[in-house]
């Protein structure tokens, strides 16, 4: 198989997960909204949300929502919303600037 061909193949993989991606996100959105317009302590829902957040945080819909979530969840469980940030990292990497653990904690400062 030459790269150009294989370069295709992937290309055209890539594709359909970026749009589950973009899916994945928009469907999290009214749950973020929710947890967080009601003030939820709702760990294990929270949590779970994070989880799917932390899978579609390569897209700035997903980021986006992961990181509102995360500042919520701080005010409850600063040490476990620290390793969501953490997972963060080691899934998608840091480009150094700190950007995500500086969005989540900018207001507890």
């Amino acid at each position: 198989m030459k790269y150009e061909e294989l370069l295709e193949s992937v290309s055209g993989l890539a594709t359909p997960i970026n749009a589950l991606h973009l899916q994945i996100a928009r469907q999290q959105k009214p749950v973020v909204e929710h947890l967080i317009a009601t003030g939820s302590r709702d760990i294990t829902t929270i949590e779970q949300t994070l989880d799917r957040l932390l899978d579609v945080a390569c897209h700035d819909a997903g980021l986006t929502l992961f990181r509102r979530l995360c500042r919520h969840y701080w005010t409850i469980n600063p040490e476990a919303t620290a390793s969501y940030v953490q997972a963060y990292r080691e899934m998608w990497g840091d480009d150094g600037t700190g950007t995500v653990t500086d969005s989540v904690t900018e207001d507890m400062r």
